[in-house]
């Protein structure tokens, strides 16, 4: 049984980290979060300890190691921006870290990372999901069998409708959470790269708070993308059910079916994990570069584009 520190407590994101930590037989010791909504604690691991503060969440963590009790992983689920942070204090305090996506917001914050696993000899372990998703992987494999020189034409549309509050909080801002594309699409530009090889080309066609849009290429796939946290964005038909999401993945024409077996992939990453085949920083580098690129890249108006986008003009 290993000893688990978790850093963003009260996220949306934290329980299914709880789950992974209950569920391969390990302990949540300490937990850090500025707000104290984390009541979900009691369902997972009632006796962690838990801090608001940074500081004392610091000295406890050392005061651990210590007394030969130190903890054997970090789980971090902070906002984007501050992950950079939080790994690098989980490797110094003698822990391997597991980062939520985005890893980071910029490419070069990896090298940073790399500097310090080769310093202190702990490793990030990055939340990559869709890398063990059954489809995805089916998918993988089917696009590897297929010949060599075919370029699959694929539409990413990701609709997941947010109130108000989203632009007033941290995932608002893009110095915090990198913008629209690296808040919501960036495991999916992960999976674009995982699925169909070396990234060839990027465009940006849309770029606001709330929709982003581009084309990449890729060695073995020609794609449009849309993303979007806006309601009127989701397709009339589907609002009119009352859905608030939309999204679909189409390869030459054809529906990917992967709305299922999301609840367990957290649990499979920890597994892998845990058994020493967890993501590496390395392989998160082809996403940051995407996203970080589609943030600064300048907006073509011409070009492979969406269908959405085309709605917008």
């Amino acid at each position: 049984m290993k000893n688990f520190a978790l850093i963003g407590a009260a996220g949306y994101i934290a329980p299914r980290h709880m789950i992974a930590i209950r569920e391969t037989g390990n302990l949540l010791v300490a937990a850090l979060d500025p707000n104290d909504s984390v009541g979900i604690i009691d369902s997972h691991f009632p006796d962690a300890d838990f801090f608001t503060e940074f500081e004392r969440f610091d000295r406890h963590i050392d005061k651990l190691r210590r007394n030969g009790n130190g903890v054997s992983y970090v789980s971090i689920c902070s906002p984007n921006y501050l992950h950079d942070s939080h790994m690098r204090f989980a490797l110094r305090s003698g822990a391997d870290a597991i980062c939520e996506k985005p890893l980071v917001l910029n490419p070069w914050n990896i090298d940073g990372l790399q500097e310090i696993e080769a310093d202190t000899g702990r490793k990030v372990n990055t939340i990559l999901q869709l890398r063990v998703h059954p489809a995805i992987i089916a998918l993988r494999e089917q696009i590897a069998n297929a010949a060599s020189d075919t370029k699959h034409e694929v539409d990413l549309t990701y609709i997941t409708s947010r109130g108000n509050w989203y632009l007033q909080s941290w995932k608002g801002n893009e110095k915090k959470s990198g913008g629209i594309a690296t808040n919501i699409g960036v495991h999916f530009f992960d999976m674009l790269h995982f699925i169909f090889g070396k990234l060839q080309e990027n465009q940006v066609h849309l770029n606001d708070p709330t929709r982003a849009a581009g084309y990449l290429e890729y060695e073995n796939a020609r794609v449009r993308w849309f993303l979007s946290s806006n309601i009127d964005d989701v397709p009339e038909a589907a609002r009119d059910q009352g859905q608030r999401t939309y999204r679909s993945i189409t390869v030459d024409g054809r529906e990917i079916e992967f709305s299922g077996g999301f609840t367990d992939l957290h649990n499979r990453s920890y597994e892998e994990i845990l058994a020493g085949r967890g993501f590496a920083l390395e392989e998160n580098r082809v996403a940051i570069e995407t996203v970080s690129h589609i943030r600064t890249a300048p907006i073509q108006s011409s070009g492979e584009m969406h269908p959405f986008v085309k709605k917008k003009d």
